[in-house]
């Protein structure tokens, strides 16, 4: 068996994501292929030989994947893709754009978000927002998957030796272009690599007072997220939200300050390896899954709580 892993990087630096799929991967076993399309990328094709049984990488360098634009890439995936046993690639915004193209122009069905290899063939994935684990075979020539890559700890980054291959192969589906990008900047870490998160909920009331989670974190060198209600509320961007539909986190500790615990939430972050409740409703569902949880005000608990740090 030989797999095809799709690095998930922005032409400069490779994504951490992608050492969770490797690890993905090296559990079905087999060679591991790495394709990084892009343009300038050539970094990113070095830093992925450097990675950890990886045996081969694929460098597909041209401006049709500069901005790694679905209709381009798709293509290029599921031409190189058919000689392959598996297609892995991280369940990030990319990752789940690119792929059911590529399923489709397979015809393969895909396998969404595994959290475990059992064989080469079966998996598992969570269904209904994380409540029930189900477990899938697929008898797919090619398997394509994505990888839920908080389920998989990462390979090392350094250690690998492994040849770069340049790819010729163009596809420019002409039917998309790139007009522009408007990126969040923050000092604090991207969510879902912290090691640390604070998150806030529909307690804090409004979008000012997310400065006392802001304070917090810069104390603990934490990212700051946000559950949907906040959200919907309108309190913080989009960017922030954990859960569900927002983005998937499994940091070292979770604060959850003002959330109740709905399951659409619970569904992005209880992988975390400590969670930490605070809410004065004793009765929220957070607390049945937090390893700590303080009954106090937000208001009063998390000033203190920066002030001792």
């Amino acid at each position: 068996m030989t797999i095809l892993v799709i690095a998930e990087h922005d032409n400069k630096v490779l994504a951490p994501a992608t050492l969770n799929t490797v690890a993905a991967a090296a559990k079905i076993g087999g060679d591991i292929h790495v394709l990084v399309a892009g343009q300038g990328a050539g970094a990113v094709a070095e830093a992925a030989a450097k990675v950890a049984g990886v045996s081969k990488v694929l460098l597909a360098d041209n401006a049709a994947y500069a901005h790694q634009l679905p209709e381009n890439v798709a293509p290029l995936v599921a031409e190189l893709g058919a000689g392959y046993s598996h297609i892995l690639a991280a369940a990030t915004s990319n990752g789940k754009n690119i792929l059911p193209r590529v399923a489709a122009q397979l015809d393969v069905d895909q396998i969404s978000e595994i959290v475990s290899v059992e064989s080469a063939d079966t998996f598992k994935r969570p269904i209904y927002a994380g409540n029930a684990i189900a477990t899938v075979q697929s008898t797919a020539a090619v398997k394509v998957i994505t990888v839920r890559a908080t389920g998989f700890d990462p390979v090392a980054a350094e250690g690998g030796s492994a040849a770069v291959e340049a790819v010729a192969a163009v596809h420019n589906a002409g039917t998309s272009s790139f007009v522009g990008e408007e990126l969040a900047k923050s000092d604090r870490p991207e969510l879902t690599a912290a090691k640390i998160v604070v998150s806030g909920g529909r307690g804090m009331q409004n979008g000012d007072n997310f400065k006392h989670l802001y304070a917090l974190a810069d104390k603990l060198g934490a990212a700051v997220g946000a559950s949907r209600a906040a959200v919907d509320a309108g309190f913080v961007p989009n960017d922030m939200q954990v859960g569900q539909t927002g983005k998937i986190v499994a940091p070292q500790l979770y604060i959850a300050v003002g959330i109740s615990g709905a399951i659409q939430h619970l569904a992005g972050m209880k992988d975390s390896k400590v969670i930490v409740a605070i809410n004065k409703d004793e009765e929220a569902p957070i607390f049945q899954v937090a390893d700590y949880g303080l009954v106090a005000d937000l208001f009063e608990a998390v000033p203190e709580l920066s002030g001792s740090l």
